[in-house]
C-alpha cells in the first residue's frame, strides 16, 4: 500500500492585471511581491500556474522569494468556468441574470472548463504520495480558487458561484490522510496594505 502524507495547497489569484490582461499593473506586481515576502520561508517546493500571462508573471514574482520552488505551468490551473449550473440549482430571482452572464463567456471556457476542473481536483487536491508533507502553491484565477474551496467544503457543485477571491490574497487547504479537507485560511489579504486589497471588485464587495 502506497504511503500518503498531508498536502498543503496554498492558493492565490494573480495580481491585478492590465485592461487587456496581457501583463500585471504596477499594483499587481506589488501585490505579487508582497505575497512572495509573506511566503518566504514556507516549505513550498512547487509553484503551479495557469498559462495566461497574468498568472505566469505573478508566479514568477512570487517565486523570486521562494528559493528552490519550481515553476510549473498547467492548463488545469487556468481560467475557465468549472461548472455550469442548471436553472433549478439557482435562486429563481437571479437565475436568468446568472445564466445570461455565464453564457457570455467564450465557448472554449464553457465547453472545456468542467473537464479541466476535474483535472484540477485530481492534480492539486488530496493527500500527497510519500512519507513527507507536501507544500505547493497554486497561482490561478478567481473561478478555480472558488471551485477548489467549494470542493474542500463538500458543497454542491454550483456553489463555486458567489465565492470571490481578491488579487494576491491567500487561501490554504490541508488534505490529510483519513480526514476531511481543512480550510486553514481563506482569502487572507493581511500581507497587503489597505490600498492594495480587493482590486478588481465593486465597492459593495470590499470588506
Amino acid at each position: 500500500m502506497t504511503a500518503t502524507a498531508a498536502r498543503y495547497l496554498y492558493i492565490t489569484r494573480h495580481g491585478q492585471a492590465s485592461p487587456d490582461e496581457s501583463t500585471l499593473t504596477d499594483v499587481g506586481r506589488r501585490q505579487a511581491a508582497l505575497l512572495g515576502e509573506r511566503l518566504r520561508g514556507a516549505p513550498i517546493t512547487a509553484i503551479h500556474h495557469g498559462p495566461l500571462p497574468r498568472a505566469e508573471e505573478t508566479a514568477r514574482l512570487i517565486g523570486e522569494h521562494l528559493a528552490g520552488a519550481r515553476l510549473l505551468r498547467s492548463d488545469p490551473a487556468g481560467d475557465y468556468l468549472p461548472y455550469l449550473p442548471r436553472r433549478e440549482e439557482l435562486p429563481a430571482e437571479s437565475a436568468d441574470e446568472t445564466l445570461a452572464r455565464l453564457a457570455g463567456f467564450p465557448a472554449a471556457e464553457r465547453e472545456q472548463g468542467p473537464g479541466l476542473a476535474q483535472e484540477a481536483l485530481a492534480r492539486f487536491t488530496g493527500p500527497a504520495e510519500g512519507d513527507e508533507p507536501r507544500h505547493e502553491l497554486l497561482v490561478t484565477h478567481n473561478f478555480l480558487a472558488a471551485w477548489l474551496v467549494r470542493a474542500a467544503l463538500e458543497a454542491p457543485a454550483h456553489r463555486w458561484l458567489g465565492l470571490n477571491h481578491a488579487n494576491a490574497a491567500l487561501t490554504v487547504i490541508r488534505y490529510a490522510p483519513g480526514r476531511p479537507p481543512g480550510l486553514l485560511l481563506y482569502n487572507d489579504t493581511g500581507h497587503l496594505p489597505a490600498e492594495l486589497r480587493w482590486s478588481g471588485f465593486p465597492p459593495e464587495l470590499h470588506v
